[in-house]
């Protein structure tokens, strides 16, 4: 019965946070340090899950294939590939190193 509960409180504080979000002035949000920590906030949340998916084994740091597909894909972007080539370069190259390591 407690997950039940456990559902219950979560659905309850994410209405309650979106209920706030709507309740913000809008001339709150059109400052210029609002507007920029808006545009940025996405990019640092998804490098933050991208890191500790990457590097993260529970609580140990690990550097395996997923390491090297990350820099292969980050050699792809500072070449200015387009996103499908970026994606394939780190698809094969974690492949490869699993396939090279067992």
């Amino acid at each position: 019965m407690s997950v039940w509960i456990a559902i219950g409180v979560t659905a309850g504080g994410c209405y309650a946070v979106k209920l706030l979000g709507l309740l913000v002035p809008a001339g709150a949000l059109e400052r210029p340090l609002v507007r920029r920590l808006a545009a940025l906030l996405p990019v640092a949340l998804l490098a933050a899950l991208t890191a500790q998916q990457t590097f993260a084994d529970g609580q140990t740091v690990v550097l395996d294939a997923r390491a090297a597909g990350v820099a292969a894909a980050a050699v792809a972007l500072l070449l200015r590939a387009p996103f499908l080539v970026v994606v394939a370069a780190a698809v094969v190259v974690t492949a490869g190193v699993r396939a090279m390591g067992g």
